[in-house]
């Protein structure tokens, strides 16, 4: 392999090589990002930097980006062709999680409704 060979070149950020020394340094990257993004993120929620409807907004942006760098440095996660069964497996998991959240909020508010006395049961209690 010489020192300028196309496909080493071609690489995306995080995809694990046959040298030990740039895989280490793949990872030492992908940890220097994660903690600066949660550093950030505590930084943003405790001063006043951002305006105040806007830090909820700037943290779902920040946990969005540290998912990111989480699939890449260190799931390996790239839009390679040799990918293709690890991003399926992670959309099937994301569709999972989702399902499981709606139905479960879904079902909570059917019970909040349904499980209420009846408004009028409530009247004739308090009339005693």
């Amino acid at each position: 392999m010489t020192e300028h060979d196309p496909e080493k070149l071609n690489v995306a950020p995080g995809t694990p090589h046959s040298n030990i020394v740039s895989e280490t340094v793949a990872y030492v990257i992908g940890l220097a990002l994660a903690l600066v993004l949660t550093g950030v993120s505590f930084w943003v929620a405790s001063t006043g930097v951002l305006w105040g409807p806007g830090v909820a907004v700037g943290l779902v942006v920040l946990a969005i980006a540290q998912m990111g760098v989480h699939l890449v440095f260190f799931l390996h996660i790239t839009s390679g062709p040799d990918n293709t069964n690890n991003v399926l497996a992670l959309a099937f998991g994301v569709l999972i999680v989702f399902l499981v959240m709606i139905g479960t909020i879904w079902i909570m508010g059917h019970m909040d409704t349904n499980m209420m006395p009846d408004p009028a049961l409530m009247n004739l209690q308090m009339q005693r």
